[in-house]
Formats: structure tokens, C-alpha cells, sequence
């Protein structure tokens, strides 16, 4: 089943079991956060907000955070028409009659696809107008204590560039509330809105822009597709909503507006202009630091007269963002191997804040074709900010990441197959860099047949500066030491007397607590998300006509170090204060956990 605006798919939730009201009244800041994470841990229903103090507006969260959701909310036809899109190629081409006549089906659903223009008294967005203090009692959420301030966590953010209006981007970009007409507008590099906007700094002019919360749940998911660059999110949205997208035009000017969006908030952002943004409790599990984003001018808002306000809170994987990330993946993934013909199927790890892994099975048909589509893949949109980069040829599921790094070890020789790429571009969230949207990258590649047997099981003897030992899968041992503050230099000690020593084990992670083996999620978090590969992956190395060839094992140091943001927990007397009050938010819903 499809929807075509929020309310429907809130009653088929409801419907299903899926979604509690919470009457009582909740802070936005950091109470209803707090209420929204113990829910989310227990993998629970959305939430409905009715009473939030401060506005009111209703606030709805946890739309999408577990895969039952998801599955609610899309069904299996958008992941089957994707499938069948691209698997039409090899019997299309060349056109003939009779193929074009068997895949009828699916060019009948292609011509659904696209806008339908409402005249204004059929759109419930644009049923109320705001022009005085224009964001006053929008229920904006402050997650995490050190948040910089209420942030709009939902946005979906349209811009059109300002040479080629037919090239528009819907994105999600994070939104910090400054008062009642301005907000921040984080846009990162490599993302769509931040390209319109260079484009229109160039030309000296502001940057329309207009900011649409809530609509189909096709609109939602679409504004954070990796979609190929100029080619727009919005048609995505139809095409997952399985019909055209109702739209009108703004009585007021400016961009049309999906008719059934919840709120469009319309302004636009000047050029050169900057002001300090956050921090921000981000998906990576930490703060991102303050720093210069441009500002976001605030017109008029448009809304529904009983409108509701969605909101996510993100924080240490897995959180809802985990959730929409894999249906993504899954949707998208028959498309890579047609954009990258030695792509056999590419996964990015949303445990790591997605950019700071991927892996991918790839053709291996000629000696070190891996590494020619090692390259493809870093110079693709926005994969060009992963940090950490692992290829195979043998055919498994990437999700797997356990066996996934087993394969690869088995096969990879240290000399030629781990290449380290310094003074790079990288996600502006990744603060193990040098410095802001800067840092380094690798490609560990493991290819044809295995050259060693992988221990599974730590049988050597004490380890000087290491007090414990764990295997997080054959070949990959965990050690925890002293901190890295008070032993810096642990990282490199280790690989030289382990090299020495001829250890058996390829790769060795030094982390702050050696239990991260006991998870997948915990060990990708919890290494992939502390280590810059330039600074942090020790190896003895020989070097040989410009080529650093590495020796095992490979030593990751993985530890937090100075300089790097905090991680994310929650205040002690707002945990004190849900303890106290739970009873009191599910006293209607009977929903215990």
C-alpha cells in the first residue's frame, strides 16, 4: 500500500499497533528526546506528542524506526519496480515489439510517475499562512544537552539551481532555530542545496529556498536518497508513491508545494552570509562541533490547520535514521552494478555514520580490475567521502560484516592489496581528520583464492601494554590498553612486536573497551568512527618504486583521541525524570516495552 500524505499512514500504524498517543505534557527540550531513545532501544511504536509544551502543534517521531515500519510504509512494489526497471535493459535493448509489449506493466507505473498540479483550496498545506515571527511555537526538538539549541530534525529541503531551474534537490539538512526568522542551514559539502547555493554565491544572489515537513512517507525517504546528482529527489517520491505528486503553487510566490505536506517554511538564504551552527548530537553517536553555516531567512510559513509536526532524534546507531538507510540500500542497489559495470553489488555501513565504510563485491576478470573499481567507487557522488573502502570478488552479503572482513582477510597480501590515500576530502561530520572536511582514506582489497587460514581463537601469551584480548571474528583480534592520552604511542609498539613476533592474526584493532567484539554494531561504531587511516593504521612497511608495501599485521588504533567531540549520553536528571514519569506518558497507550 501506498500514501499519499502523513494521515493515512498514521492510521494504518495505528491500525497495526504501531503508534501510542502520549497526552501528557513533554518538554521538546530533551524530555521528549529522552522519551523517543528508550523507545527506539526497545524497538517500539512511533510516537504521537499531543500535549508539547511551548506549542501547539502535535509532534509525531519514530515513524520509521524498525524495518516492520519501513516495510508498512513502502511495501514490496517500489523495491520490485526498481528491479524490473533495470533488468528490462537486457531485454529492451535492442527494442523489439514483443519486448516492449511484455514489460507494458511497467511503462504503464513510469507514466504515474511526476507531478499533478491542485488548484491552492485542494492543498491542506496551504490551508494557513504565518508572515509575523513566522517560526514562533514551531515545537523544534533540543536532543542532547550540548546542543547549540532546537534544531528541525525532519526537513526536507528544496532548492532549484539558479542557472537550471529544471535541476532542483530535495535534501535533509539539519536546521538549528535561532529565532523567530532565521535558522541555520548545514549544508555539507557533496550535497545538492550546498552545489545550488556556490552557484548562486557566484552570481552575488540569494538562494530561494523552501523547506516542506511532513507529506507522503515517499517524500520523507526520498530527501535522503544518494541519488545520482541532477537527478531530482522528487521524481523519486512519485515513483515510491506509485502515483503523481499533487502540487500547488504558493500564493505568495515561490516554489510549488507538495499539497499534502504538514508545513512549508519559504525564505531564503543570502549569499556570504554565515553564523556559527551547533553543536549537535549527530548520527556519527557524537557532537559536531560549531561552525560558520549560512543562514536561513524566513519568509512566511505555510500549514495545515491541524497540522503535525514530525521530528527524528538521531544519536549512536542504530536509531531511525539506521532503519531508512538499509531500505535505501536495498532499493537502490540493483542500480550500481548499471552506473559501475564492475559493481556486483555496494553496501555502506549505517552503524559507521554510512560514510565512514562501505564495502563492495566486485568483478575480478583481469589482474587488479578490483582496484580500477576501487577508484570508480571513490569518484561516485557522494561515495567519494567514504574513509574506509573493503572489495571483494566472492560472491556474500555484505550486511554480514563479520564475514565480510573473514573473506578479505583470507585473502588480502598486505604488500599490494591496502592502499592509504592521504590529505583527502571528508564527511564534515568525521572529526578524526586534521581539520574540518579533511582527512585521508583506504582501500583494503581481498580478491580470488585464500593464501592463509585465519585463527579464531587467541591462544598466544600476555601482550606488554595490553590487558584484554578478544576475537571479534577469525583473523581480527580486539585489544584494549591504557588510553590514548596516556599511552600514544601503544599503536605503534604494538605493530613492530607483533611483526616481530610473526603473529598470526592479519588485523588488530585497539580499542577503548575490548567488549565491541561482542557486536557488529558496537565493534563498526565503535572502531570505524575513531580511527583517521593516515594517522591510525600502524604496519611495518618497506617502500619500493613510489608503492608502500605493508607487512602483517595491520594495527588500527581505534581509541578516542584529544581533539575529538564527546560522545553522546544523556543528562543524569532528564534520565532521572523519564524514570520517574514513564508510567504517566503510556498510561493510555498500554504500551509498557
Amino acid at each position: 500500500m501506498t500514501y499519499s500524505s502523513l494521515r493515512p499512514f498514521l492510521e494504518a500504524l495505528r491500525s497495526n499497533g504501531e503508534l501510542i498517543v502520549i497526552d501528557a505534557p513533554v518538554d521538546p527540550v530533551l524530555e521528549l528526546a529522552e522519551i523517543h531513545r528508550r523507545v527506539i532501544d526497545l524497538e517500539g511504536p512511533a510516537l504521537l506528542f499531543t500535549n508539547v509544551k511551548g506549542s501547539t502543534f502535535p509532534v509525531v517521531t519514530n515513524l520509521f524506526g524498525t524495518a516492520r515500519r519501513v516495510d508498512l510504509a513502502f511495501g514490496p512494489r517500489p523495491e520490485q519496480l526498481v528491479s524490473q526497471l533495470i533488468g528490462s535493459v537486457d531485454t529492451l535493448l535492442p527494442p523489439s515489439l514483443s519486448a516492449l509489449w511484455g514489460q507494458k506493466g511497467m511503462f504503464m507505473d513510469l507514466m504515474k510517475v511526476g507531478f499533478k498540479k491542485v488548484t491552492a483550496d485542494r492543498a491542506p498545506v496551504l490551508q494557513v499562512s504565518r508572515t509575523d515571527k513566522p517560526l514562533a511555537g514551531i515545537p523544534a526538538i533540543t536532543s542532547w544537552q550540548e546542543d547549540g539549541g532546537p534544531f528541525v530534525t525532519l526537513p526536507l529541503v528544496y532548492t532549484e539551481h539558479p542557472e537550471h531551474r529544471k535541476r532542483n534537490n530535495l535534501g535533509m539538512y539539519r536546521m538549528q532555530v535561532f529565532d523567530d526568522h532565521t535558522t541555520g542551514m548545514h549544508w555539507q559539502i557533496h550535497k545538492g542545496g550546498g552545489f545550488h547555493y556556490h552557484a548562486a554565491e557566484q552570481r552575488n544572489e540569494a538562494l530561494p529556498v523552501t523547506v516542506f515537513l511532513g507529506g507522503p512517507p515517499s517524500l520523507i525517504v526520498s530527501a535522503i536518497a544518494p541519488m545520482p546528482e541532477n537527478m531530482p529527489e522528487m521524481m523519486l517520491a512519485s515513483l515510491l508513491m506509485g502515483g503523481k505528486l499533487p502540487v500547488a503553487d504558493n500564493p505568495l510566490g515561490g516554489h510549488r508545494i507538495p499539497a499534502e505536506a504538514e508545513f512549508a517554511i519559504v525564505g531564503r538564504v543570502l549569499p556570504h552570509e554565515r553564523r556559527p551552527e551547533g553543536p549537535f548530537g549527530d548520527h556519527f553517536g557524537y557532537y559536531s562541533l560549531q561552525h560558520d553555516f549560512p543562514v536561513f531567512h524566513v519568509d512566511h510559513v505555510w500549514h495545515r490547520k491541524d497540522a503535525i509536526y514530525p521530528a527524528t532524534i538521531v544519536g549512536k546507531p542504530k536509531q531511525e535514521d539506521y532503519f531508512l538507510g538499509e531500505y535505501l540500500q536495498r532499493l537502490l542497489s540493483p542500480a550500481f552494478p548499471m552506473a559501475m559495470p564492475g559493481v556486483r553489488s555496494l553496501w555502506a555501513y549505517a552503524e559507521t555514520g554510512v560514510h565512514a565504510l562501505a564495502a563492495a563485491v566486485v568483478r575480478e576478470s583481469y589482474s587488479r580490475e578490483a582496484l580500477g573499481t576501487a577508484f570508480r567507487i571513490l569518484g561516485e557522488g557522494q561515495l567519494s567521502l567514504t574513509k574506509f573502502l573493503m572489495l571483494t570478488d566472492r560472491p556474500l552479503d555484505l550486511a554480514n560484516f563479520p564475514a565480510l572482513l573473514e573473506t578479505i582477510l583470507e585473502r588480502f597480501d598486505p604488500f599490494k592489496d591496502l592502499f592509504i590515500f592521504d590529505q583527502t576530502s571528508h564527511d564534515t561530520l568525521d572529526y578524526t581528520g586534521s581539520r574540518l572536511n579533511h582527512g585521508s582514506k583506504a582501500v583494503l582489497m581481498g580478491v580470488g583464492d585464500p593464501i592463509r587460514q585465519l585463527p579464531g581463537q587467541y591462544e598466544g601469551g600476555p601482550i606488554p601494554g595490553i590487558h584484554s584480548v578478544k576475537a571479534y571474528c577469525r583473523g581480527c583480534l580486539v585489544v584494549e590498553g591504557k588510553s590514548y592520552a596516556d599511552d600514544p604511542e601503544l599503536g605503534s609498539r604494538l605493530s613492530e612486536q607483533l611483526s616481530a613476533e610473526g603473529c598470526p592474526w592479519p588485523m588488530v584493532v585497539i580499542a577503548d573497551d575490548a567488549n565491541i567484539a561482542n557486536s557488529q554494531t558496537d565493534f563498526l561504531w565503535a572502531t570505524f568512527t575513531r580511527f583517521n587511516p593516515a594517522a591510525d593504521i600502524y604496519a611495518e612497511r618497506e617502500v619500493s618504486r613510489h608503492h608502500i608495501g605493508y607487512k602483517l599485521p595491520i594495527v588500527i588504533d581505534a581509541r578516542m583521541k584529544p581533539g575529538y567531540p564527546d560522545e553522546l549520553f544523556p543528562r543524569e536528571d532528564i534520565v532521572e525524570l523519564v524514570d520517574r514519569r514513564w508510567k504517566e506518558y503510556m498510561q493510555t497507550s498500554g504500551w509498557r516495552g
